[in-house]
């Protein structure tokens, strides 16, 4: 466990780059028997809990929630919470303390609130990784250079978190599987309707669940999909106008040029013709 002084916390907070994002505490407890904090008086960081194995359970004004391996824990700051390890199957934990001028866009983004404090990472891996990288250079000292590399490795773990929106709610599974169709049917003809379907959804309820999810409308999010691959094959082929829009799902070349000129501000040829790189 390591925790930095609180005045070299508020020294941070004023320094540029870790005025950002400070890692004010973390840790890694295997294997946690009797583990447990209670803190009725709320604090200014939030709190970030990994259970790699065994389980446990945290607590806030929402209520009781059961943690298990796999699960990450976000309590924001300015709320009490308790959390602690299952007596018959103690969790190991890696974890970390986060303040700064950037944690609360995180937390708005990400939809981090003690109403929904569990998350299931789609690689939690990844996390664990990140939250070591953070105990690597805590542990090597207090110097601006160290604490600016941990903040950085936070940075990435909590924009990970933000980005990786799963609740473990089975809600978003259908719509995971219907943003990831339209990433793998670029040219593909489908309506809200025929996703929806696919889904085993209503229209509205899909579209209300898909927007959520991905923070864009389906059809909004299909273009952007379309034009980022009109914008690779402009770039790095020769083909036609024509047949660059076949290939990202507009038949009508005509209708390809006004949609790209509309989300870029220019025609394809206009852009084709830019200097980038």
């Amino acid at each position: 466990m390591l925790v930095l002084p609180r005045p070299r916390v508020r020294e941070a907070l004023q320094q540029p780059g870790t005025s950002h994002l400070v890692v004010t505490d973390c840790g890694y407890f295997p294997e946690a028997h009797s583990h447990g904090r209670v803190r009725t008086t709320p604090i200014s960081q939030a709190v970030i809990i990994v259970c790699a194995k065994g389980g446990g359970w945290c607590e806030t004004p929402a209520g009781r929630f059961p943690v298990t391996a796999g699960q990450v824990i976000i309590l924001p700051p300015g709320h009490p919470h308790s959390y602690g390890s299952n007596e018959d199957t103690p969790w190991t934990l890696w974890w970390l303390h986060v303040t700064g001028r950037d944690l609360p866009e995180f937390l708005t983004a990400a939809g981090m609130t003690p109403d929904a404090p569990i998350r299931t990472p789609s690689d939690v891996y990844r996390v664990v990784a990140l939250i070591a990288e953070v105990l690597q250079w805590m542990e090597r000292d207090t110097t601006t250079a160290s604490l600016l590399a941990a903040a950085g490795a936070a940075w990435h773990l909590m924009a990970l978190l933000a980005s990786d929106r799963s609740t473990g709610d089975g809600r978003y599974a259908a719509i995971d599987r219907a943003a990831e169709y339209l990433r793998t049917h670029i040219d593909d003809h489908v309506s809200v309707a025929e996703l929806a379907a696919m889904s085993r959804l209503s229209g509205s309820h899909f579209a209300a669940l898909f927007k959520s999810r991905i923070g864009y409308p389906a059809l909004q999010y299909q273009t952007q999909l379309r034009m980022a691959r009109a914008r690779e094959l402009l770039d790095t082929t020769d083909q036609s106008i024509a047949a660059v829009a076949a290939a990202t799902g507009y038949p009508d070349s005509f209708y390809f040029a006004r949609q790209f000129k509309k989300v870029h501000g220019v025609t394809p040829f206009g852009y084709r013709g830019q200097r980038k790189g």
